[in-house]
């Protein structure tokens, strides 16, 4: 049976996740803001959390009405069945969001809610649910848009962006849905090799390599909410999972990550290994202002996340110059894309972004931007393109 689910999202990785669930066979899809609406059904969901790359939550809404005070929310609410989703000696989390002139406090909101249910259970069974805010049986989203609330049983559990592979991180690492909506919106054919010169905790390198594999971002995750539910089917999912491993395929693509700093290099190594990707990506210690392309002829993409000043303290202005300076006389025939919330810093780079698109790290207002090096001059390269 087909029934709604809403992926959560960033800004700006919206038509992402559309063409994300296009390609699993999702149906009735609908683009919103941070997030996209979907059909499918019990094994869609199961598949949905293993495979999509752009999507913090995948969530189940099961009920939804207009109301406009703490009463009516609370009546809604013990109107809904929870012994379909829960027993009474299950664990309950809630959480809400809130933009409405009715209601202005989100944990107000959730409190409410968690006190309808729990009164509902020990109403019928003289037993009460109890509050687990870490692991439980049941987590419940609260959604308030005005007057209308929506009620969705939360399928993930802890946000879809912790994979499993990373154990170790370094000063500000890249969040991992935000690394794979990067490189999709870099237009990387995932044929070229990649490169990033300043990879870190190792995010950026690990997310290309299981993008151009084909391999699913969140195989190696220890959990997801829906194993806790009364419906759980791990027959259906074992299935699921055996039949998108069958679609791994083999990318030509070979990936390589530097990073100057010992500890980010054996940290990065470490969740390479977690990741199971340590055939397909190598780290070397090594500063990038200091190197240059291996094959000067042949192409190659980078997206990497440089320090942004925010919580690492550089010279920004010498080191964006550096940077640009690097690209320029050492990377021909490359595409570079990198993320920052430093706009200033940009001017120093001395290169003109080829593009420019809007994204957000965390709450930092970003850009993610592109360089396209060259073999040679741009003239010389319109010339042989017009000869």
């Amino acid at each position: 049976m087909n029934y709604k689910m809403v992926a959560k999202t960033f800004f700006g990785f919206e038509d992402l996740l559309v063409e994300e669930l296009k390609a699993l066979g999702a149906i009735k899809i609908e683009k919103g803001n941070r997030m996209v609406s979907f059909h499918g059904d019990k094994g869609f969901m199961y598949k949905a959390n293993l495979c999509l790359r752009t999507a913090l939550k995948i969530l189940k809404p099961i009920a939804e009405k207009r109301v406009h005070n703490p009463e009516r929310l609370y009546k809604f609410v013990q109107d809904i069945d929870w012994s379909k989703y829960m027993e009474a000696n299950d664990t309950l989390a809630v959480y809400a969001t809130v933009n409405s002139d009715h209601f202005n406090h989100s944990k107000y909101v959730a409190l409410k809610v968690k006190d309808a249910i729990v009164d509902q259970f020990r109403d019928k069974t003289g037993e009460r649910p109890n509050i687990d805010t870490e692991r439980p049986d049941l987590t419940v989203s609260v959604h308030i848009a005005g007057e209308l609330c929506t009620i969705s049983l939360d399928s993930s559990g802890a946000s879809l962006h912790h994979r499993g592979y990373r154990s170790a991180t370094n000063i500000a690492p890249i969040n991992e849905v935000l690394a794979a909506g990067l490189i999709l919106l870099s237009d990387w054919n995932k044929h070229t090799d990649f490169l990033d010169p300043m990879c870190g905790s190792g995010t950026m390198l690990i997310e290309a390599a299981m993008i151009a594999n084909n391999i699913p971002c969140n195989i190696n995750r220890k959990e997801f909410a829906f194993e806790k539910w009364l419906d759980w089917d791990m027959d259906l999912y074992e299935r699921i999972e055996e039949a998108i491993l069958k679609k791994v395929i083999e990318s030509p693509a070979k990936f390589k990550g530097y990073d100057k700093a010992p500890s980010a290099v054996r940290k990065a190594q470490d969740n390479v290994k977690n990741a199971n990707m340590d055939e397909f990506i190598k780290i070397k210690e090594q500063n990038f202002f200091d190197t240059e392309k291996e094959d000067a002829e042949k192409a190659l993409h980078m997206v990497f996340n440089p320090p942004y000043g925010e919580r690492i303290q550089i010279d920004m202005p010498e080191f964006y110059s550096e940077l640009g300076d690097t690209l320029k006389k050492s990377y021909p025939n490359t595409s570079a894309w990198f993320i920052t919330s430093d706009i200033e810093a940009i001017k120093h780079v001395g290169l003109r972004p080829s593009r420019k698109i809007k994204v957000f790290n965390g709450k930092l207002e970003s850009r993610l931007l592109q360089y396209k090096m060259y073999s040679g001059s741009k003239r010389t390269k319109f010339q042989q393109k017009t000869d």
